[in-house]
């Protein structure tokens, strides 16, 4: 005999509307890891080297240290996956013109190609996540989010 309440599924109890906002928000962020993962896995490419790979083709010459702030990673796990990207020919180290301890980190023609192939996958995700929404839904949700991060890095 089970004495345990059932877990609900996601959408179920406090994992639905009525659960707390910033579970709601994990959740959801959870949820979209693990979508993003599956769909990046037959390119051999995982979400954080995603992530790290569009911010430096977002910001040609980006440090590793503002690429950590970035990506929400910690310096270490930029620092293997900067490691395994370049290894890979997707990007490639420069020193600072003045600093030369500081590395600027660009993505290469090869890595460019990769982003793109990954874009496509991503896209799917996406596509999934805003066929939930309208438009002005999905407009008012963006600008939800982002108020939210900027809110909360301010530390209140």
């Amino acid at each position: 005999m089970n004495l345990k309440p059932p877990i609900p599924r996601p959408g179920e109890g406090k994992r639905g509307p009525q659960g707390h906002l910033g579970y709601l928000l994990r959740q959801a962020s959870v949820a979209l890891r693990a979508a993003m993962d599956a769909a990046l896995s037959e390119m051999g490419v995982t979400t954080p080297q995603f992530s790290v790979l569009t911010m430096i083709a977002a910001y040609p010459g980006v440090s590793g240290a503002d690429l950590a702030r970035l990506t929400f990673l910690t310096p270490q796990t930029i620092n293997v996956i900067v490691r395994n990207l370049e290894r890979d020919g997707a990007i490639e180290k420069t020193a600072h013109a003045t600093h030369g301890r500081i590395l600027r980190l660009h993505a290469t023609a090869r890595g460019q190609a990769l982003l793109k192939r990954c874009r496509g996958r991503v896209a799917e995700v996406e596509t999934e996540l805003a066929g939930l929404l309208g438009s002005d839904e999905e407009r008012l949700v963006r600008r939800w989010l982002s108020a939210v991060a900027e809110k909360l890095a301010d530390g209140r």
